[in-house]
């Protein structure tokens, strides 16, 4: 789970799925990536189990897999903000 945060892109896109579903097309746009390459992320997070698929009709949703890895998103957020901001670690 860890090494699908490494990336940049991932770990942006894994931020804008703790927030809701979204749809590719809203990811493209959110992130100003390729659609290929938003697709070859989602691709890869849903098969290390972050990312879970939604249908609506012809469009796919794509959220956070539970409560779990939206904690484990939101702390890996918080503790780069902490980290950039110069803020001391708590616990």
């Amino acid at each position: 789970m860890l090494r699908m945060l490494a990336d940049g892109t991932r770990l942006r896109l894994m931020w804008l799925l703790v927030g809701g579903e979204h749809d590719v097309t809203a990811l493209v746009e959110a992130l100003g990536v390729a659609r290929p390459a938003v697709s070859q992320h989602l691709g890869k997070l849903r098969l290390a189990g972050l990312v879970v698929v939604r249908r609506d009709g012809r469009r796919a949703l794509y959220s956070a897999r539970g409560g779990h890895v939206r904690r484990l998103v939101t702390e890996v957020m918080q503790a780069a903000s902490h980290r950039v901001a110069g803020i001391p670690d708590h616990d």
